[in-house]
């Protein structure tokens, strides 16, 4: 069975996403972790183009990578200059990676409109770089930019550029389809009639322009191309590039064909996410395979039929890539997931009993007042046990106070003072700082924190706020998520009411007192 070679473009390509800009230690953490995946190269970037990336390059000369091997990325020479001449082609050998890549036009609009130079100086461009580069010992890597944009328009000469790579001694041409303009069957045909001409293996780089980059990756390794190009979380410039995730995942669970490594499939998700993370980059909850959404199930009909056989809405199981099942909890999912949840706290509740009809009658409404519980288990979880009898309160509120000041010189000021009854004893704590939820979080915690010292360890990582009645302007009620975390995991919880500061008082008790439950297990 033939193996697709994984070839990683996210710290070259993916940097080129709006928004994202990596620092040389972002780049090293990254490389280490697509290396552990098992990634078969990783492009690093263009030494060429900017210090940051020689940067990037001079600090990996010392460092072993156990799976990868580390590509260089850059352009054909410059027209009518020898390659020895050439600063950039200098630049890749001196960046020492054992494979270097380098792209050049195929498309003849480029050559003539773009770079201005003649249809025969672009052909000895690309042979003399690619043969430049063979001499010096390195494994070569042509990306033929634009191909498939200028096979449709000028097939002959776009051949004659792939063999100019060839003739130079290139180790894999890569056809790129730049503009992600192709259809999936025009790929397919392109390749096949590419694969009659060409001896050298064939890759495939694709952009995601018409949301069919996956797609485009697919029909091309299915009609002969074996190594495939893309990035992490499909980041890119425009609409991004191929889903190396959604790629791995499908090759190894429909295609059956080899990739990375099978043990090092479960290890998608997690590696997603973290490049998402240092990349701070949102990832899409409804991201096939790995997003959190991939394998969660709303509607009672799926959840019943879901707890019957995992097959009726499941096409492979959640956790071959890393993932996992939830069963969300909302007004359309029925009964079963408060008798699963109850099952999960000792609880013996029958979907049928009067407790779970009532508790489903309250979950109802409280979803038409705006509440949201698939999206905060733990403030699911503090609903339930309230209402099953299952919870004691570990404090009483006695009262809170927030203010807000903008000073004379611009800055705005922030205080809170909270009254609680613990332990039949009065604390209260004060605390200024710029925002208003985050000094209430502060007085609370700290007016708990002599009775419950392991508050200490948590704190806040997310805070949304979603206005529920656009039509109701600033009287309509908000709907205020928050997420939080200690050492050793994470949670969320959620506020409903008209007063921003009223409903993220209820999502910081529920976090406080789902924090204290836990601890107490």
């Amino acid at each position: 069975m033939t193996k697709i070679i994984i070839y990683d473009t996210t710290l070259r390509d993916g940097s080129q996403t709006e928004g994202v800009s990596y620092t040389v230690n972002d780049k090293v953490k990254i490389t280490h972790k697509l290396d552990a995946l098992g990634v078969h190269y990783i492009e690093g970037g263009w030494p060429g183009s900017n210090p940051k990336d020689k940067e990037f390059f001079e600090t990996m000369k010392g460092k072993k990578l156990k799976n990868s091997r580390l590509a260089a990325f850059g352009s054909t020479r410059r027209a009518n200059i020898k390659p020895e001449d050439d600063a950039n082609l200098k630049e890749l050998i001196a960046s020492k990676t054992p494979t270097v890549t380098i792209f050049g036009k195929s498309w003849d609009l480029h050559v003539t409109d773009v770079i201005r130079t003649t249809l025969d100086e672009n052909l000895k461009m690309i042979r003399d770089s690619v043969a430049f580069l063979k001499s010096h010992k390195r494994e070569v890597f042509y990306d033929a930019e634009h191909f498939f944009d200028g096979y449709k328009n000028n097939p002959k000469y776009a051949l004659k550029t792939i063999q100019a790579a060839q003739a130079g001694g290139a180790d894999c041409i890569v056809l790129c389809d730049t503009n992600g303009g192709a259809l999936p069957e025009e790929v397919a045909k392109i390749v096949k009639d590419v694969k009659k001409k060409i001896k050298r293996p064939l890759g495939i780089h694709t952009h995601n322009d018409q949301d069919l980059a996956v797609a485009n990756s697919l029909a091309a390794l299915n009609n002969g191309c074996i190594q495939v190009q893309g990035t992490f979380n499909g980041m890119g410039e425009r609409c991004g590039n191929a889903d190396l995730c959604t790629i791995m995942s499908i090759l190894h669970t429909k295609m059956k064909k080899a990739s990375i490594p099978d043990a090092k499939i479960k290890m998608l998700m997690d590696t997603s996410y973290y490049i998402s993370e240092i990349s701070n980059y949102t990832l899409a909850n409804n991201q096939p395979f790995i997003g959190h959404s991939a394998f969660a199930h709303k509607g009672g009909v799926h959840i019943d039929a879901m707890l019957k056989n995992p097959r009726a809405y499941e096409h492979i199981e959640p956790e071959v890539v890393g993932n996992h099942r939830r069963l969300l909890t909302s007004e359309l999912a029925g009964k079963m997931p408060i008798v699963l949840k109850a099952q999960k706290m000792n609880i013996a509740l029958d979907k049928n009993s009067p407790e779970a009809k009532q508790i489903m009658k309250e979950l109802q409404e409280k979803e038409y007042q705006g509440y949201q519980f698939e999206g905060a288990d733990a403030s699911f979880e503090l609903f339930m046990k309230r209402r099953l009898n299952f919870y004691q309160p570990f404090y009483k509120l006695e009262g809170f106070k927030v203010f807000t000041e903008r000073k004379a010189d611009g800055s705005v000021a922030a205080g809170a003072t909270v009254r609680l009854k613990v332990n039949g004893q009065d604390e209260m704590a004060t605390i200024e700082g710029h925002g208003p939820v985050e000094v209430l979080d502060r007085a609370l915690r700290t007016a708990l924190q002599k009775a419950y010292p392991a508050l200490k360890d948590m704190h806040l990582s997310d805070y949304k706020v979603r206005v529920l009645d656009t039509k109701e302007g600033t009287g309509a009620r908000v709907r205020v998520l928050i997420e939080s975390h200690d050492q050793h995991d994470s949670w969320t919880t959620v506020g409903v009411h008209e007063n921003v500061i009223e409903a993220s008082w209820e999502a910081l008790v529920d976090s406080i007192e789902y924090k204290l439950l836990k601890d107490k297990k």
